[in-house]
């Protein structure tokens, strides 16, 4: 026999997995941001639409000295413009501009990521 309170359970399920299913496919997209981590705590967001210089600052682990990056945001697309660690693979690294490209400075701890835009992944989106 079937009960009131069954029907009304069936319909929030039914709701809820409607929701779930519909909703990240009708989400609208962000434009693009370049997302700045130093340390694994986030620096700043900062539009590809807007271009801007960004110096990215923060004292040596001993507290002796400061590292610097400069990260570039022109024309829809970012780089590392300088950086104080020796290698320079992140001022070597070329512009990024799609969601989930990285830059990454392994010595001053800074990671540059690309974040919103593109198309939706809704399987994993």
């Amino acid at each position: 026999m079937i009960k009131k309170a069954d029907i009304i359970l069936f319909i929030i399920i039914l709701a809820v997995g409607l929701a779930v299913t519909v909703l990240p496919l009708t989400r609208t997209l962000n434009d693009p941001e370049v997302k700045v981590t130093v340390n694994g705590e986030t620096y700043g967001v900062y539009p590809l639409s807007e271009d801007r210089t960004v110096e990215i600052l923060q004292s040596t682990s001993d507290g002796t000295g400061t590292m610097k990056n400069v990260l570039v945001i022109r024309d829809g697309k970012c780089f590392m413009e300088s950086a104080s660690c020796h290698n320079q693979i992140c001022v070597n690294h070329g512009p990024i501009s799609g969601r989930g490209q990285v830059i990454v400075c392994l010595p001053n701890k800074v990671v540059c990521e690309i974040v919103g835009g593109g198309d939706v992944d809704v399987v994993s989106g």
